[in-house]
């Protein structure tokens, strides 16, 4: 079995120390959804939310919140993030509950000895939240769902790809 790399032999809390490891090239993809009513997704589609463009702000949002992860993830590595990219895909069909949503796809690149998935999940964390804090005076009953690491490469433990 192995053992969590964040904690010393005596159980305490540390941040890994990669300075051992090869610097290679890493890219990890994150997405999540954020469920709304169908008007709420009309005023977000036609620019009529009060606080502005919603998906601009969003994705810049995500940017950010890509490039400050190691200021809120206690364990996390400051990285020099080379590249960050945010995509969205409006889903205007009502699902069975009569809900709408948004996919949020984050990517994030580095050349570097660690990984950027925790990156690439607070990009997209950052990107749904900022989506909810924009609309929350028109809908309060915004969701998310299916938050998680889509894919990632690069380092030792190589590939991974979510199964669908």
């Amino acid at each position: 079995m192995e053992r969590f790399t964040h904690f010393d032999s005596e159980g305490r809390a540390r941040m890994v120390d990669v300075s051992g490891k090869e610097a290679t090239s890493r890219v990890a993809i994150a997405g999540g959804r954020v469920c709304m009513k169908p008007e709420t997704l009309q005023l977000i589609l036609e620019g009529k939310m009060k606080k502005g463009d919603v998906l601009a702000v969003a994705q810049v949002a995500g940017i950010m919140g890509a490039k400050k992860t190691s200021e809120i993830i206690p364990m996390c590595h400051p990285l020099f993030l080379t590249g960050i990219g945010i995509n969205f895909k409006e889903n205007p069909v009502p699902d069975d509950d009569g809900l709408v949503s948004i996919d949020v796809e984050a990517r994030v690149q580095t050349t570097g000895q660690t990984g950027v998935e925790m990156e690439a999940l607070t990009a997209v964390t950052t990107t749904l939240l900022t989506i909810y804090d924009m609309c929350k005076a028109v809908d309060k009953e915004m969701t998310f769902e299916n938050i998680g690491l889509l894919y990632k490469a690069g380092g030792k433990s190589g590939e991974y790809k979510r199964k669908p």
